[in-house]
């Protein structure tokens, strides 16, 4: 049985997603190496109005992350966006983003009326839109929302 537990973090100590980093490296990514900078230089610290930061735990390790931030390409308060999703490749298939992503969402029905993200990962586009997001084909600025209800 894998045990994991969805905190919800108010300060994040990033040197605790130096894996996560690595690991996200390692597959062509840049999304959590972009998460740490910003976090540490204080331009998304996830922690404003609608905005907030969860990470996945096992065994006291860090092995998924995920983020809810306001929409700066909406023009509206009512929009949310999810920012950073990674679950280390060793812990996939076991629920986590499901989780991960089940808490964006609740965190994000208190304060908007839609979700959106943007990817260009295939695997990401099946799994969000096995979560319910839909593709959004009339955007720039995003590849998939969903609307809360």
């Amino acid at each position: 049985m894998h045990e994991f537990i969805i905190t919800k973090v108010n300060h994040l100590e990033t040197y605790k997603l130096m894996r996560l980093v690595e690991e996200s490296t390692s597959e062509g990514f840049r999304h959590l190496k972009r998460l740490v900078a910003d976090y540490e230089a204080g331009t998304n610290k996830f922690d404003r109005d609608g905005e907030a930061l969860f990470i996945a735990v096992k065994d006291g390790d860090i092995v998924g992350v995920c983020g809810l931030n306001q929409d700066p390409h909406a023009g509206s308060k009512a929009v949310g966006r999810v920012r950073r999703l990674y679950v280390l490749p060793s812990v996939r298939r076991f629920g986590i983003g499901r989780l991960l992503m089940d808490s964006v969402i609740a965190e994000a029905k208190n304060y908007y009326q839609m979700l959106v993200l943007k990817t260009n990962n295939p695997n990401a586009d099946l799994f969000y839109q096995s979560i319910g997001f839909s593709v959004n084909a009339n955007s720039e600025n995003d590849t998939h929302f969903v609307k809360l209800s």
